[in-house]
């Protein structure tokens, strides 16, 4: 393996979409997924594989992690299969994952004393805009490493903000996927209600775009929820761990977050009724299952 060469852990929508962006920018990459199925997809498409995490480790000082939670970043580092292993030659993560602000703080703090540095870069945007170099990075790291990691932060995402020291990527990721997913979930109820008044919903859409209510959450999933086009490119279930998040981070600091509250209670509908592996985009469905019938 050579300098350009760049772990990648987790093959699902974001972990391809950021190994194209490593591709693109001319970096080899090798993968590795739990999922035996998703890294012999991945190889099929002609990517290079890792036996396992120990073998990865060995291999690349630089590793990008796109896993769903910190447990999983934790676990990923530091289990007993994990890419830190003795002979590892690991000294740069980059951690994709939008997770716990407390847990990265003290995990931060581990890897330090072990010399490896933990950049943060939770990515605000779906897999498709994280593809086309439409999202942007929330980075959390110590200005040393913020440094280090520029080269490998830019092949990732082509808007890159320095949030602060580790921890804050993730807390600036809560916070703007909070008026994310509201706005996304408002547009959502508009739209019901317009259909209930008798209004098209592409043409509601089109007024909606043309006026001060216009949002992007409205430009990227009004034209799903209009079209029904529910396919995967961000998840219902990931968002309602991402706003579970939010309420436990808001509830540390003594602050209600009501609107938050009403949201995380229609995604969990949602993921009760099986809607939790379609995209965002699905959230519009809650108000069709509360429709009166006609």
């Amino acid at each position: 393996m050579n300098a350009q060469t760049v772990g990648l852990v987790g093959l699902g929508l974001v972990g391809r979409a950021l190994a194209a962006r490593l591709a693109l920018a001319g970096r080899q990459v090798l993968a590795y997924d739990r999922d035996a199925q998703a890294m012999q997809a991945y190889a099929a498409a002609g990517g290079r594989c890792a036996d396992t995490l120990g073998a990865m480790g060995r291999q690349t000082n630089a590793v990008v992690l796109a896993v769903y939670d910190t447990a999983g970043v934790i676990e990923v580092l530091e289990g007993a299969a994990g890419l830190l292993q003795p002979g590892h030659r690991v000294d740069l993560v980059v951690d994709c994952s939008t997770g716990s602000p407390k847990e990265l703080t003290s995990l931060h703090a581990r890897l330090l004393a072990r010399n490896v540095d933990l950049v943060e870069a939770p990515l605000s945007g779906s897999s498709e805009q994280i593809a086309a170099g439409e999202a942007a990075a929330l980075v959390g790291a110590t200005p040393g490493a913020w440094t280090r990691a520029q080269p490998l932060l830019s092949a990732l995402a082509t808007r890159c903000l320095h949030a602060g020291p580790p921890g804050m990527g993730v807390r600036a990721k809560l916070a703007t996927n909070l008026v994310l997913g509201l706005n996304r979930a408002v547009f959502a109820e508009g739209l019901s209600f317009a259909q209930a008044l008798g209004i098209e919903p592409a043409r509601f859409l089109e007024m909606v775009l043309a006026t001060p209510a216009a949002s992007e959450a409205a430009r990227v999933k009004g034209p799903l929820m209009v079209e029904r086009d529910f396919r995967p490119r961000s998840r219902v279930r990931q968002h309602l761990k991402d706003v579970e998040l939010m309420l436990a981070a808001a509830a540390d600091q003594g602050l209600a977050l009501p609107l938050s509250n009403i949201h995380a209670q229609l995604l969990r509908e949602a993921v009760a009724d099986g809607d939790g592996d379609l995209d965002n985009a699905a959230i519009v469905r809650r108000w069709s299952a509360r429709a009166k019938p006609q």
